[in-house]
C-alpha cells in the first residue's frame, strides 16, 4: 500500500508563493513509490476535484492544467520519494483543498491510485 503525504498548504497574499511537498511511502504491486507517476489535484468549494500538474516516475515528462502553466512547477526527487509542486504567481481563484496522487504510469493519472490527505491553500485578495 502506498501512502502520500501532503505539507506546504497555508494562506498566502495574491500574487505570492507556497511550495507544496508530498512525500511517498510504502509499496504497490512489487513498485516502489519512487517508480510511480505522480501528481497534484485541487478541489476548490462547491467545486469537482480538478487535475493540476503530473510528472512521470523519471521526471522527465510533466503535465499541467492551463490554469496554472506558467505559473506552477512540478517536479520530484526520488530519492527522498517527494514531489514537490511550486506555486508562483497566486490567485485567490487558487484556492482550493490540493492533493497529492499517485499512480502506475502518466497514462493513469486521470484517475490516479492513491491519493493523500489533502492540504488547504487559500490565496487571500
Amino acid at each position: 500500500q502506498v501512502q502520500l503525504v501532503e505539507s506546504g498548504g497555508g494562506l498566502v497574499q495574491a500574487g505570492g508563493s507556497l511550495r507544496l511537498s508530498c512525500a511517498a511511502s510504502g509499496a504497490a504491486s512489487g513498485r516502489t513509490s519512487s517508480s510511480l507517476a505522480m501528481g497534484w489535484f485541487r478541489q476548490a468549494p462547491g467545486k469537482e476535484r480538478e487535475f493540476v500538474a503530473s510528472i512521470s516516475w523519471m521526471g522527465g515528462s510533466t503535465y499541467y492544467a492551463d490554469s496554472v502553466k506558467g505559473r506552477f512547477t512540478i517536479s520530484r526527487d526520488n530519492p527522498k520519494i517527494t514531489v514537490y509542486l511550486q506555486m508562483n504567481s497566486l490567485k485567490p481563484e487558487d484556492t482550493a483543498v490540493y492533493y497529492c496522487a499517485a499512480g502506475p504510469s502518466l497514462a493513469t493519472m486521470s484517475h490516479p491510485k492513491y491519493w493523500g490527505q489533502g492540504t488547504q491553500v487559500t490565496v487571500s485578495s
